[in-house]
């Protein structure tokens, strides 16, 4: 609205001096000066205002992720802060951007790639403690071992390096003020540098021997719960930010939905495409995961003959098959935008099976993968992506949020798309011979469902 005023007043100022020197003067009169209104360029949007344009999921996954790259060590509570505007602009400058406080879409990108693989570093999950329902988020490659007994669980490293424990007691009329005193004098020998005691919770971290460590407690009635980790000081670049991630994804009297992603399904859908003649099927990794059984609709069962983690991508097959369409896979030029080709969820086209297709713009991300936004509908991920001149230019497939934020919160999948080379490369490294000579990405679409316990 303001630029439009803005050119609004350049054109009659422009008007009114053309005016000015065509029209005739009376003589003897002196020419009137030129009145000019001073233009103005519209106002910039400010780092707080863009995050106060978000919404809360949006939020909450940018805190999340800031904290997972060791930008943030804030709260992750999707509330906008002046420390979660530092932290995307000192994201920035480690990426030798400039560092405005806001992200563009290729930084955003970049910055959700990063996080999720260092999640998938060290093995995040969140877990149900099965002696009181609590919840937690736990590094399981980083704590790969776990004991359980009637006041708790523990995870530790093999070399104990790094241990998480969970405890639960009783205590008669329990504050927290009462506990964080109680947390600072047991063990002995513990220096507390930091030390914050809310109504509903607390929280200590220093030095306990020679192993940092961090508490946070909280109380429900007489039932005291605590989750402690400690960790050597030598693994600290490696597991502060998960200790940040941990904080916030702790739940200890859980009542509503979870943050992070949802448990898998018992029953799920993705979409395949069909890559060569004799039934090779190329399809996503998590949706075909920890099966019972892979079903094709309209052709059966299929086996899960190959994977590749890094990328996402799973190789599927199905026997005596006939008249399949296999899509070539010669791949077009760069691209800013596609079309996925894909089958839906059937409860989001009730019950149906109908191919469709949705337009996606691309961030580069790294050489062989791009953010794909918006996300696309579930059941599309595994899709082949189709640029603007009909040819293959990748697979789109669905990332879910990984966000360790309040427990009512429901961030958005994201979505990125695995290059056509990247594709090709996996299938070669698998022995398919991609032969494909159809252009109908329709016609090569197959929706895969994968049955579960």
């Amino acid at each position: 609205m303001r630029s439009m005023l803005a050119a609004t007043l350049m054109f009659a100022a422009a008007t009114g001096a053309n005016a000015q020197m065509t029209t005739p003067q009376t003589p003897g009169t002196k020419p009137k000066p030129i009145q000019t209104v001073p233009i103005r360029p519209p106002t910039m949007q400010t780092p707080s205002q863009t995050a106060d344009g978000m919404t809360q999921a949006e939020r909450l996954s940018l805190q999340s992720d800031l904290a997972w790259v060791g930008q943030y060590n804030g709260a992750i509570t999707g509330d906008v802060s002046a420390r979660m505007v530092e932290a995307i602009k000192e994201y920035q400058k480690l990426r030798g951007g400039k560092p405005t406080g806001v992200l563009n879409p290729q930084e955003r990108a970049a910055l959700a790639e990063t996080a999720r693989r260092k999640q998938e570093g060290v093995g995040w999950k969140l877990v149900t403690e099965m002696t009181s329902g609590a919840r937690l988020g736990i590094p399981s490659k980083l704590v790969p071992q776990q004991v359980t007994d009637a006041n708790g669980s523990k995870w530790t490293s093999p070399t104990g390096t790094v241990q998480v424990l969970f405890s639960r007691s009783k205590m008669a009329n329990p504050t927290t003020a009462k506990l964080a005193e109680l947390e600072k004098k047991e063990p002995a020998g513990r220096k507390v540098d930091y030390t914050v005691v809310k109504p509903d919770f607390f929280v200590l971290s220093g030095l306990q021997g020679l192993k940092k460590f961090y508490v946070r407690g909280t109380f429900k009635g007489d039932e005291v719960r605590t989750m402690t980790i400690l960790y050597d000081q030598a693994t600290e670049n490696t597991v502060e930010p998960v200790v940040i991630a941990m904080s916030s994804a702790f739940n200890a009297f859980p009542s509503g939905p979870q943050a992070g992603p949802p448990p898998r399904k018992t029953v799920e859908y993705g979409t395949g495409l069909v890559v060569s003649d004799d039934g090779a099927i190329l399809a996503d990794r998590l949706v075909t995961d920890s099966c019972l059984a892979i079903t094709i609709a309209g052709y059966g069962g299929a086996d899960r003959l190959a994977e590749d983690k890094e990328r996402g991508l799973a190789l599927l097959h199905i026997y005596g098959a006939r008249g399949l369409k296999p899509l070539s896979l010669a791949g077009g030029g760069t691209t800013t935008s596609v079309d996925v080709i894909g089958i839906a969820d059937p409860q989001s086209q009730g019950g149906a099976a109908g191919v469709s297709s949705l337009k996606g713009a691309l961030a580069p991300v790294t050489s062989s993968d791009s953010a794909l936004s918006p996300p696309p509908a579930v059941g599309f991920s595994g899709a082949p992506a189709i640029d603007g001149d009909g040819k293959f230019a990748g697979v789109a497939l669905l990332k879910p949020t990984m966000v360790a934020g309040p427990a009512t919160s429901v961030p958005a999948s994201q979505a990125v798309m695995v290059s056509a080379e990247t594709a090709r490369d996996f299938l070669e490294a698998n022995g398919v011979v991609a032969n494909g000579t159809s252009t109908d990405a329709k016609a090569a679409v197959v929706r895969v469902i994968c049955v579960r316990k």
